[in-house]
């Protein structure tokens, strides 16, 4: 644990955003180059793989680490915190991956007891669509997987807890933008503009109607504008206004009608003011769906592992995750191990500029992934 925990600080200390992992790749594949047994290469220019074959025959799986940070300032405290101005392991992605880096030393020692094959994954870009998943699997890492499994430190959870949900357990994360052309004038004389900040006013309003008047109000949707930008002067009324936000759904027919619905209110209130509109819709990554067979299973190693108390059947959440990607290959699992403590402080969201994990959880998480992945590899 001590060797995990440095990992993880040293990761802390020297984030890069998506794509731009370049440094961090590197860390990653010097250590696993450095572990007897292990096939390292670089699927992409800043991710890496790394395959051990066992000794014995057995399945193939997958275990997936994410290795970018996000474009946060740091306040933190801490003799690790990040030396890269303006961005932050956020996430826990550090710790992700430090888990996974303990994953793969530990069973490469007993690879001549070892069943079958674990492929190591360590994903860049998941915080940013297209995200760095469906490129990977893309370049086959996913070939001849019978099974994948990740994991989440998660800080909703009180450290030495793991959470499970079977079937849907994170949203597709979508976008849209909406511009809203008016015409400008001076702020006295509004009677002379077709004001684009009122009729935004309006937009945010009744696009929240998507959800509550439209959509069963037993199916989970979320909808929010999270930016509203126009004007530059107190006294011009702008010729233009620019929203964006996103939704968050889990059912495929329902997610792929609410771009026309949104389409049809935004045209409608537009066109009663003498305006016209740009408006622009993205899919993001699939829900999470963890397979309910192999979820009843891990729940099962939790309980061996762990006791009782540890597992928590969660409910889903509406944030977004590319492990996804690997679930349309194989069943898969993504499970959230708990990382707050609030006595100590750690109890600030994901993607805060205070967040921090409790570090109790990276051997909890690792005594997870050791667990699960043996028991996938000797009873397949």
């Amino acid at each position: 644990m001590p060797q995990v925990v440095t990992w993880r600080r040293h990761l802390h200390m020297h984030p890069e955003v998506a794509f731009e992992e370049v440094r961090t790749s590197q860390t990653i594949f010097d250590v696993l180059s450095a572990i007897e047994g292990l096939s390292v290469s670089r699927p992409t220019r800043t991710s890496v793989l790394a395959e051990l074959r066992g000794q014995l025959t057995g399945p193939t799986i997958a275990v997936r680490a994410d290795i970018d940070a996000l474009p946060i300032l740091e306040q933190n405290e801490v003799e690790y915190r990040s030396r890269a101005e303006g961005v932050m392991h956020a996430c826990g992605h550090d710790g992700h991956t430090a888990i996974v880096l303990a994953l793969a030393t530990l069973l490469a020692r007993h690879r001549q007891a070892l069943h079958g094959t674990v492929r190591f994954i360590f994903q860049h870009a998941e915080e940013l669509s297209p995200g760095g998943a469906e490129e990977l699997v893309q370049q086959g890492v996913m070939n001849g997987v019978q099974q994948v499994i990740g994991l989440h430190l998660w800080s909703p959870m009180p450290v030495g807890r793991i959470g499970l949900i079977s079937g849907p357990a994170m949203a597709a994360p979508d976008t849209f933008q909406c511009t809203i052309v008016g015409r400008g004038g001076h702020a006295a004389a509004p009677h002379e503009t077709v004001d684009p900040i009122a009729i935004g006013a309006q937009l945010v309003t009744a696009l929240q109607q998507v959800v509550s008047r439209t959509v069963d109000p037993l199916d989970p949707v979320v909808l929010s504008v999270t930016q509203f930008i126009a004007g530059t002067a107190f006294n011009v009324i702008p010729g233009s206004a620019y929203l964006a936000g996103t939704v968050r759904t889990f059912d495929a027919a329902l997610r792929a009608g609410i771009p026309a619905q949104m389409e049809r209110i935004i045209a409608g209130i537009t066109s009663a003011f003498g305006a016209t509109y740009e408006f622009g819709y993205e899919l993001g990554y699939r829900p999470v769906v963890n397979d309910p067979a192999l979820t009843a299973r891990l729940a099962t190693v939790v309980e061996d592992t762990f006791g009782m108390d540890t597992l928590v059947d969660m409910r889903p959440s509406m944030g977004g995750e590319d492990f996804s990607a690997y679930q349309q290959r194989a069943p898969g699992v993504f499970a959230f191990v708990g990382a707050r403590n609030e006595a100590a402080g750690i109890m600030y969201p994901h993607h805060h500029p205070r967040f921090q994990i409790d570090e109790a959880s990276l051997a909890i998480g690792l005594r997870y992934l050791t667990a699960a992945s043996l028991d996938l590899l000797t009873n397949p």
